[in-house]
């Protein structure tokens, strides 16, 4: 297929007139390109903010900044063109500042606020100026200053002042103070080592220990439960009553112990009566010596005997005397 030559001149008009508008565009400052929504801020003052640096929002960042441009041509002010990358909702109160970083960057931040507005492509924003970290620095030197020469002159004095103190003897026993601290210095090193310390091995006692309890968990549980259970039998009992039956008894004692301490009754006639004593010892007296008689002389108490004869002895009437138990 052959192309006309009218058809050609057309197409190289439309072409040049596209590459007019573009570059018209471009030598005014605006990118054809980047369609990125881009919103405009103006400050008096920089400082050292460049192209391309960060804008964030709660540190987070939205964009870059894509452009300077003065507003008049005493440079008054500064036209910020922001190019907004990230798709978010700006309130159209929010307020953005130039804050400076410790190492000398900078970037724009913006400070939201609350409204149901949004910025749109081609909006301004409200600026503020941040001061910064540094920003006072220089109505504060002069004070600063004068502080640090009185805190210098005071210092020419205490040195002074310290040179008199610290004689040959002085300076001796602060070595030797420094001694003694490097030598507590060490033994506390020896007391927490963690291997042969004594520190470290009562604290592997003490873990040891807590292991055991915790693996013998169930046995103490059950031991206090059975503590629990004996002490509510405990309280269930009636000790009123018990302790009623403990004090009649112990009266009833009482009693008793009196009668045996009087001549009244068997017992206490016996023990307190010592006509009862004698009588009675009479008794075992006479006995003993009925069964010494009955041995010496059986054949006067037992006579059955066809030839025999009548044992005509004389009765005792004292013990015969015993070498063995009879």
């Amino acid at each position: 297929m052959k192309i006309n030559n009218e058809t050609k001149v057309g197409l190289l008009t439309v072409g040049a007139l596209a590459i007019l508008i573009i570059g018209f565009n471009f030598l005014k400052g605006k990118d054809v390109f980047n369609r990125t929504t881009k919103i405009y801020a103006v400050f008096t003052k920089l400082g050292s903010l460049a192209k391309s640096n960060e804008v964030k929002i709660n540190g987070y960042t939205i964009g870059t900044v894509y452009a300077f441009e003065p507003t008049n041509k005493n440079v008054d002010s500064i036209k910020v063109t922001i190019s907004v990358t990230q798709d978010v909702l700006i309130p159209d109160n929010s307020i953005a500042y130039i804050s400076a970083g410790l190492l000398g960057t900078s970037n724009i931040t913006i400070e939201k606020h609350e409204s149901n507005v949004y910025l749109k492509d081609g909006d301004y924003m409200k600026t503020r100026e941040d001061p910064g970290i540094f920003g006072d620095l220089p109505s504060q030197a002069g004070s600063t200053l004068a502080n640090v020469r009185v805190s210098l002159d005071s210092l020419k004095v205490v040195f002074s002042n310290l040179n008199k103190v610290l004689d040959g003897n002085t300076k001796g026993n602060l070595q030797q103070a420094i001694a003694n601290m490097a030598a507590a210095t060490s033994s506390l090193t020896k007391l927490l080592d963690p291997e042969k310390s004594t520190l470290a091995i009562t604290l592997r006692n003490a873990s040891s220990v807590s292991e055991n309890l915790r693996k013998n968990n169930d046995s103490i549980t059950a031991t206090i439960n059975n503590a629990k259970q004996f002490s509510e039998k405990l309280s269930r009992l009636n000790m009123e009553q018990t302790m009623d039956t403990l004090q009649s008894a112990i009266m009833d004692l009482k009693k008793t112990i009196a009668k045996l301490s009087s001549n009244q009754g068997t017992l206490g006639a016996l023990i307190n009566d010592k006509k009862l004593y004698n009588k009675l010892n009479d008794v075992l007296l006479s006995a003993e010596i009925l069964m010494d008689d009955l041995r010496a002389h059986p054949k006067r108490y037992v006579n059955f005997s066809v030839f025999g004869k009548k044992d005509k002895g004389g009765a005792l009437t004292s013990p015969s005397k015993k070498d063995t138990i009879p």
